[in-house]
């Protein structure tokens, strides 16, 4: 039990250690984007600075405060081909634009690129005329939106983690379902055979006793439901065989042998075997399953006496089968739950029945089951849909 409750904890353990990585990255790179802020906002400030100088620099004045050739104010505007810029007229147009590749020319781009610049609270340097507008280097605005990349890549990893952990989990109970029923089919096929044998004997022996031999020939019929019961087990696992069956007479099939164990206050409504020919492609042995589940549960949510009805209709290339009682009904919390395995409302049970219904009727047959309807204290009706043959 530690073990499953372990494993199950595998998903959890890899979201919350994608969501510790995602913290640390994005605080770290939020440290080094406030880092290289600070500097271009220096650089930027240098930059203005050498600008204004350059502005006042006359090479045959001594003593203007620029060095003899301004090299340093030269490799100080040339370190900054970085960061975009604008020069902008006192009417507010852009003169020119440096620094935005190929949008260089967008006069919108450019103009609403400035508006958030001025409500950024970017200070320009005047020049003569103009205003020159320095952004954030196209550096410094990728390491900003990367925390943003690194949640998105780091958390598409943890989504595809835990889809895989799912998988590997789902194909190893599939694994142990297969195994068990082929060993269930296993076990049973030795009692099965000793049992015909028995029944055989009886029938040699006390062929004259009218009433042994009647008991003797239900005996034989249950002992070929096991044996057929052992048969479905044992094809479990496998791509079973499908063919196109009449579901009226399957339907009825199932209904003669549950009605025959059924309290006599309990009634079946169903459609006659020839009361039409609605076919899908189906396998008999194990579609027969999913009918004998859905009695016997409408069985015991009635308690003894009630109503079972059948329907059958089809549409464009749909068919529907309702399979209704007039049992306790199932309560709108549990209605998601019943195909759970593991999910039951007796006191007795697996609650694995429903769970292979499903199975059976979706993975095998390409349908679909589904709670239609259910109302508490008035009834559920199960509806499976499957191709048209």
């Amino acid at each position: 039990m530690s073990i499953l409750n372990t494993s199950s904890r595998w998903p959890l353990y890899l979201a919350i250690a994608g969501l510790v990585i995602v913290l640390a990255s994005v605080w770290y790179t939020n440290r080094l984007a406030s880092q290289l802020a600070e500097i271009e906002r220096k650089n930027v400030s240098l930059y203005m600075q050498a600008l204004q100088r350059l502005q006042t620099f006359d090479p045959q004045q001594e003593g203007s405060g620029v060095g003899d050739d301004a090299s340093m104010e030269l490799d100080i505007l040339a370190g900054m081909e970085t960061s975009p810029r604008l020069l902008v007229n006192l009417r507010g147009g852009i003169d020119d634009a440096r620094g935005f590749g190929s949008r260089s020319g967008d006069t919108l781009y450019l103009q609403e690129t400035l508006r958030k610049w001025i409500a950024q609270g970017v200070e320009p340097v005047q020049i003569d005329a103009q205003l020159l507008y320095v952004g954030e280097s196209w550096l410094l605005q990728q390491l900003r939106y990367f925390p943003y990349i690194q949640l998105v890549l780091i958390s598409t990893f943890v989504f595809l983690g835990y889809l895989g952990i799912n998988q590997t989990r789902k194909a190893e109970q599939n694994r142990v379902w297969v195994g068990l029923a082929k060993e269930t089919a296993h076990q049973l096929g030795t009692p099965i055979s000793a049992i015909m044998g028995w029944v055989e004997h009886l029938k040699m022996m006390y062929g004259h006793d009218e009433d042994l031999m009647e008991v003797s020939n239900e005996l034989g019929r249950d002992v070929e439901r096991l044996s057929m019961v052992a048969n479905r087990f044992s094809k479990i696992g496998a791509t079973p065989e499908l063919e196109p069956v009449n579901l009226y007479v399957e339907l009825n099939k199932c209904r003669e042998y549950m009605e025959k164990r059924a309290p006599r206050k309990v009634t079946f409504d169903f459609p006659a075997a020839d009361a039409g020919e609605i076919k899908a492609p189906i396998n008999s042995l194990l579609f027969d399953w999913v009918f004998e589940n859905l009695l016997r549960n409408a069985l015991d949510a009635m308690d003894g006496k009630g109503t079972i009805s059948g329907k059958i209709r089809e549409l464009e290339d749909k068919v529907y089968i309702d399979i209704t009682d007039t049992g306790k009904g199932i309560a709108p919390k549990d209605v998601r739950k019943v195909f759970n395995p593991g999910f039951t409302t007796k006191k007795r049970g697996w609650g694995l029945g429903l769970s292979l219904v499903k199975r059976i009727v979706e993975e095998y047959h390409q349908g679909k089951i589904a709670v239609s309807h259910s109302e508490v204290g008035k009834g559920t009706t199960f509806t499976i849909t499957l191709p048209r043959a």
